[in-house]
């Protein structure tokens, strides 16, 4: 039940509006959970209590549905918020370096938001365009907005991009490290079960042929999650990256910046974002959203 009271979500035509919706959005999100996990508290407790060995595509789904809901749900994005601390309520136990944890411990539960500002802005230099300054602070404010849906308190997030980055490099410095969830999501040989969504027809195909598509969608999947996450988390994690990788990595992404402005808006962006986009123009008197967001420019 949505009230007066409830953080709004982060503003139509802004720049997280524009990015988070985007298709090229989904090839961040690896890197951003990747870089969660390595904090030994979130890392251990989503080895103890998360579905994501046992149910990978029920957990992305939900979790893409999750964050979009975030950005694009108007009166809906306070509930989910609310949902989702108490979907937590009841995770803790031991992390990584035998320390009790709780998953709504401010400094873990501001740890797996936080991630997603320096994961997107680095994620945009490679598959959108570089933000500029003033794009930079506007998608950090709004990130701020989001967690305030989240339920995190101002308190414990930084409050400006400035504050943000000593925050950032202090917690690489003390906390990441490459913790067995870490491992297992950049590994290549790791089994996962073929997808249990889509048509039919689809899934039995795919099941038949999982066993040769796994291992270079595995490998695929290892590449973008190391080559976009932000190199001085890399480094932090102890996660190897090399000139060659970098090199290919700038040829998929040079493509993948090419060939995604190009499609129509039912290709280009997710389901919810493009009905949210619908919502907006026609509230709006069929005007675009705003172009200030940097999948608008390509």
């Amino acid at each position: 039940m949505s009230s007066s009271n409830d953080p709004a979500p982060p503003p139509p035509g802004g720049v997280l509006w524009s990015l988070s919706g985007d298709v090229r959005a989904l090839l961040m999100l690896p890197a951003a959970l990747t870089l969660q996990v390595a904090h030994p508290a979130v890392g251990a407790g989503v080895d103890e209590h998360s579905v994501f060995r046992t149910d990978p595509w029920g957990r992305g789904e939900r979790s893409l549905g999750s964050l979009q809901l975030w950005v694009y749900g108007g009166e809906e994005a306070a509930e989910e918020g609310r949902r989702l601390r108490r979907l937590h309520r009841t995770i803790q136990g031991t992390d990584t370096r035998g320390r009790p944890y709780h998953a709504l411990t401010p400094v873990n539960y501001a740890w797996v938001h936080a991630t997603g500002y320096p994961v997107y802005r680095h994620g945009a230099r490679y598959l959108l365009r570089p933000l500029s300054r003033e794009q930079e602070r506007a998608l950090y404010a709004e990130w701020l907005q989001v967690g305030r849906v989240l339920g995190i308190h101002d308190r414990d997030m930084p409050p400006t991009i400035e504050e943000f980055w000593p925050y950032y490099r202090a917690m690489l410095a003390d906390e990441i490290e490459k913790t067995p969830v870490v491992a297992e999501l950049v590994a290549t040989d790791t089994a996962v079960p073929p997808p249990d969504r889509g048509p039919r027809a689809l899934r039995l195909l795919l099941r038949v042929l999982w066993p040769v598509l796994l291992p270079p969608l595995a490998r695929f999947r290892s590449f973008l999650t190391v080559g976009l996450m932000p190199p001085d988390a890399r480094e932090a994690i102890g996660l190897e990256w090399t000139d060659a990788q970098e090199r290919a990595l700038r040829r998929f992404c040079a493509v993948v910046r090419l060939v995604v402005p190009a499609l129509p808006e039912r290709l280009r962006y997710l389901p919810r974002a493009r009905r949210a986009r619908a919502a907006y123009r026609a509230r709006c008197g069929g005007l675009r959203p705003r172009r200030g967001g940097p999948a608008a420019s390509g």
